[in-house]
């Protein structure tokens, strides 16, 4: 099993950037896709990122395609998101998630994810 751990969620004005880390321990994820989701309050868990692992392909959500960035750092185990040019619509509480291997396909639904770390606060001031 692997862990997941996101930090670096907090406060944010308009236009500014946070880089989010999700630590993961138990398993290396160089052979994990992982992603990114995002929970709004009163709104359903939404996709952000999904990263294939070995170096595939990664897909962004039209709402962060070119603000966003996913990125893993092998030596700590760890992915990044890095936000850029935040809105108030990204607001949200942030999530972390992996599956060993590869996707089955929807790489954009929560039920293709194995793991799940505890999520970051992010809110982003107009």
């Amino acid at each position: 099993q692997v862990q997941l751990v996101e930090s670096g969620g907090g406060l944010v004005q308009t236009g500014g950037s946070l880089r989010l880390s999700c630590a993961a321990s138990g398993r290396t994820i160089s052979t994990y896709a992982m992603g990114w989701f995002r929970q709004a309050p009163g709104k359903e868990r939404e996709f952000v990122v999904a990263d294939r692992w070995g170096g595939g392909m990664t897909y962004y959500a039209d709402s962060v395609k070119g603000r966003f960035f996913i990125f893993r750092d092998a030596g700590k185990n760890t992915v990044f998101l890095q936000m850029n040019s935040l809105k108030p619509e990204d607001t949200a509480a942030y999530y972390c998630a992996a599956r060993y291997g590869d996707f089955r396909g929807s790489y954009y639904k929560e039920g293709e994810y194995e793991y799940w770390g505890q999520g970051t606060q992010v809110t982003v001031s107009s």
